[in-house]
């Protein structure tokens, strides 16, 4: 099963009031909108475990001791398994003037017990005016309706208030006003995938600044979503890549909690067996009772777009343009365990920024073909990559010591902004040996990119399993050339990101191109043969 959570390797186990309102969902609330309208709700095990660890708190001894762990959460699943529903009877349960939705103290066992919300605010969010109904408040409305807490509340089209007077929910399709924005205690956004309006996403980064403003309410933030369209530019895209940076490291985040579950891609999709398969991965335990067959219909017909059915139902990345790589085959290409002998021959491709983007410095085994990440220096996600600049002496210190480890035959560097250090590469280790090569040459760059893919398809490239490299092939777009065709008439294209401003990075996959393209050249002008072999072995010893 293919799962993307953070904090990832979460074994530690934490203080929660999640039994507690997973209690009070069960005993106080029903189904919304569906087959089983106003039936008591009777929680499956994967949706019990989400509610434990949303409501975890510090434990006993903790300077934030019974204070809420997470303050943001994201559950990105599949369509059709009731995220919004289960948003909710969140809400239902934040609103409530008797639910324990908060810390109130330490049992005699070191349990917490919970508490209500004093004068809660609930707004929940949706991509545009007409959905606001349809979606997490509708099914909030309609579920407090039919709930035994009906009374409780005076339910409104577009607010629901405690009958005591002292909390709200409403429904927003816009940003809230300066009082109500500033005194959030949970706030929920449905469907973000879909919030690709400037407007909507900057009501998201303000929203998500307002919630630390009531510090006793301790408030917090749920999104739900399908997996978003690359290059879309979603806030549910962007949380996204918030959470790939927490995991790899690039972000030290401790108060953010992010599910991602899809099928993976070595499913054969062409095939009823695979496409069947990839729907059991992506529902994981709700197959049973999610329909199937319905989704599959859907497979079968042919009006139907293809993308749109692994992006909604397998909650898969991807975008009606097509990806540059396939993702599935360069995985299976992985050779984790082997490592390039040192003194080996190798080539080097280089490819890099000095404020935006990336720099990467890529090593090809020549005899081999597989692949290694030498050095990749990126910008930092967020408001710490404003200032930032290549540490351009780190990656002198990486070259040199590619040079030094290995027996380097050609690094192919693409020289714009990096003009100063290429020519200081080239003195250093030999014209002959370190070359210029523009990428913005379309016809040369094509065809290499061309060989590239043609190399991965045929098994000839393995590489080290680096989740970087792995990444920036995925973020590349194909850009097609129209009527360009090699000399065996294959049509050529360029790779690009997925739009110009965008934060997901293809500088890596650049060097490995690069890299790729010198071996090519190396083994058409005969290397590895006895006579360089030879040559080379004695200048390394002459220069020891």
């Amino acid at each position: 099963m293919t799962t993307l959570m953070v904090p990832a390797n979460d074994l530690e186990v934490w203080p929660t009031l999640g039994p507690l309102v997973c209690e009070f969902i069960e005993q106080n609330l029903v189904y919304g909108p569906g087959d089983l309208l106003g039936e008591p709700v009777r929680l499956d095990d994967e949706k019990r475990g989400f509610i434990w660890k949303w409501y975890e708190v510090y434990p006993q001894g903790h300077q934030l001791a019974g204070r809420r762990r997470f303050e943001r959460v994201c559950l990105s699943l599949s369509k059709g398994q009731a995220k919004t529903e289960l948003a909710a009877w969140i809400a239902a349960a934040e609103l409530h003037h008797d639910a324990p939705v908060r810390f109130a103290a330490w049992d005699k066992r070191g349990r917490p017990l919970g508490q209500p919300i004093r004068d809660p605010y609930i707004a929940m969010v949706a991509y545009d005016e007409e959905q606001t109904e349809l979606l997490a408040y509708g099914a909030l409305k309609a579920i407090l309706q039919e709930s035994p807490i009906a009374q409780d509340f005076d339910i409104g089209l577009e607010r629901i208030t405690r009958r005591r007077g002292d909390g709200r929910a409403e429904a927003l399709s816009s940003s809230p006003n300066a009082r109500d924005g500033a005194r959030t205690t949970f706030q929920h956004f449905d469907e973000t995938h879909l919030m690709t309006l400037t407007k909507l996403k900057r009501t998201h980064s303000t929203m998500l600044a307002n919630i630390s403003k009531r510090q006793l309410a301790d408030g917090w933030s749920l999104e739900t979503t399908t997996a978003p369209e690359p290059g879309a530019g979603s806030v549910a895209e962007e949380t996204m890549a918030h959470a790939r940076a927490v995991m790899e490291g690039r972000i030290n985040t401790r108060n953010f909690f992010f599910f991602h579950r899809q099928a993976s891609e070595s499913h054969d999709l062409d095939t009823e067996t695979g496409a069947r398969e990839a729907l059991l991965e992506s529902y994981g335990p709700t197959t049973a009772w999610a329909n199937m067959e319905a989704k599959m219909n859907l497979w079968q017909d042919p009006q139907y777009p293809r993308t749109d059915w692994m992006r909604y139902f397998c909650n898969m990345l991807v975008r009606r343009a097509s990806r540059a790589f396939d993702a599935a085959q360069w995985a299976n290409l992985a050779k984790a365990d082997y490592k390039i002998p040192d003194g080996a021959l190798i080539t080097l491709g280089f490819d890099g920024a000095l404020t935006q983007d990336a720099t990467g410095l890529v090593a090809t085994e020549v005899e081999t073909g597989h692949q290694h990440v030498v050095g990749v220096w990126e910008r930092p996600y967020g408001p710490a990559g404003d200032d930032w600049h290549v540490p351009a002496q780190e990656v002198d210190n990486a070259v040199a010591a590619a040079f030094q480890r290995w027996n380097v035959w050609r690094m192919y560097a693409d020289p714009p902004y990096w003009q100063g250090w290429v020519d200081k590469w080239a003195g250093q280790y030999g014209k002959e040996r370190v070359n210029e090569w523009w990428t913005n040459r379309r016809r040369q760059m094509a065809t290499a990119l061309l060989d590239y893919r043609t190399s991965i398809a045929e098994g000839a490239v393995s590489h080290d399993g680096d989740m970087r490299l792995q990444r920036h092939l995925a973020n590349a777009r194909r850009d097609d050339l129209k009527g360009w065709v090699d000399e065996q008439g294959k049509p050529l294209s360029l790779i690009r990101k997925d739009r110009p401003d965008s934060p997901r990075k293809i500088d890596l996959a650049m060097a490995a191109v690069l890299s790729w393209k010198a071996r090519t050249d190396a083994i058409a002008s005969g290397m590895p043969g006895p006579a360089f072999m030879y040559l080379t072995e004695g200048v390394r010893t002459l220069g020891e």
